[in-house]
């Protein structure tokens, strides 16, 4: 794995002097290398290494070969953003990342002031919400999972209380701040509200705090190695209250991590290479063919981003970095005309995507898909 991705990367950066040359296309990519975000960003990277050698190796994109490089945020936002402008400074059509959903609050003015769109695995709510024409999601924002899930909370666990437990970042924040508001709308009392540090490896005295609240349904939305390390120490306690997720929960990486601890967590995943759609196996084949490990939603979206900015320049017919921006407003790609994409996705004016998205559960050490749900413009 490591061989192959250090290869496509030394092959970007030998390139890069030339990333004005007619026969090729800067797009960095500003990402979680290191770190607590190390795991979704690698999953990020290597999707975008696979799109971009796939894309190359059949022409590249209006005959144009992707010159790439990877820029380590180093999962901290102040480190995002001076990578960010290093990126910029060296003039790309499109910039990638990062995930961290703080990372791409203080970077996203920067792509913004220079008018170069960005494509970002970041999913809190206000992201999209602060007016900036050129961010858009490749995962859905916590405004459109939060309603999928607190659905399946009221109607299919039929739950009356439940405990929140997040972590204390931007991306944390966010979705507790949504699924209260889910909840309240339904009626559902929070009798717990945890806050957990980012990194966090002991979590026994807030397992003990569930246990005590007693709810019907606890909902985790930590980062991946929190999340894995939570579920082992609730099931060494015997939390006896399902534990409710959305799509980070209930990753590869997470299930990989707590072992037969992950077996019963269930949620809501906007991405998952267990989904029934043969696009999506195939994609999970040859990545996992390539670089030895089963990727997990990250690797999808970094994947499906690079695609993205292939078919809107081709529907275009040329690179122009503003034009790019008001083409992915409102757009809708079907697989049946760009099967880089796997499933049918749509962006609002927003920058938000739509598509169809699953609920699941772990048996066994994997994902079992429940059930897909439609888009919500459906």
């Amino acid at each position: 794995m490591r061989h192959i991705a250090t290869a496509s990367l030394l092959l970007g950066l030998s390139l890069l002097p030339r990333a004005h040359a007619a026969d090729t296309v800067y797009i960095p990519d500003v990402v979680e290398l290191s770190g607590p975000g190390a795991v979704s960003g690698t999953n990020w990277r290597d999707g975008i290494l696979l799109a971009i050698d796939e894309i190359n190796a059949h022409g590249g994109i209006l005959g144009k070969q992707i010159v790439s490089e990877q820029m380590d945020t180093q999962s901290d936002a102040g480190i995002s953003r001076a990578q960010m402008q290093k990126a910029l400074d060296r003039s790309p059509y499109v910039v990638l990342g990062p995930i961290y959903s703080g990372s791409v609050k203080v970077n996203m003015a920067l792509c913004k002031a220079a008018e170069i769109p960005q494509i970002t695995g970041a999913e809190a709510a206000d992201i999209t919400q602060a007016g900036n024409p050129y961010i858009f999601r490749t995962s859905f924002g916590q405004q459109v999972s939060m309603p999928k899930i607190a659905n399946y909370i009221h109607d299919g666990l039929k739950a009356k209380t439940i405990a929140v437990v997040w972590v204390n970042n931007d991306f944390g924040k966010g979705g507790r701040d949504s699924i209260t508001k889910e909840m309240a709308k339904r009626d559902i009392k929070i009798v717990a509200d945890l806050s957990t540090e980012q990194g966090q490896f002991d979590f026994t005295s807030d397992v003990i705090k569930l246990k005590a609240a007693n709810a019907d349904a606890v909902f985790v939305y930590t980062n991946e190695e929190e999340s894995a390390r939570f579920i082992k120490e609730a099931r060494k306690q015997g939390l006896q209250a399902p534990m409710i997720g959305e799509t980070t929960l209930l990753g590869q990486k997470v299930i990989d991590l707590a072992g037969d601890a992950a077996n019963g967590v269930r949620g809501h995943v906007g991405l998952t290479v267990d989904a029934p759609v043969p696009a999506i196996t195939e994609f999970r084949d040859k990545f996992n063919a390539r670089f030895k490990y089963v990727p997990d939603h990250n690797g999808i979206k970094g994947y499906t981003a690079v695609y993205l900015i292939k078919y809107v320049t081709e529907k275009m017919g040329k690179f122009d970095s503003k034009l790019f921006a008001q083409t992915m407003h409102g757009l809708t790609l079907k697989p049946d005309t760009a099967p880089g994409m796997l499933m049918e996705a749509s962006w609002d004016a927003n920058g938000d995507i739509d598509r169809a998205s699953f609920l699941a559960e772990v048996v066994g050490g994997k994902q079992k898909i429940v059930e897909t749900l439609p888009k919500l413009g459906k």
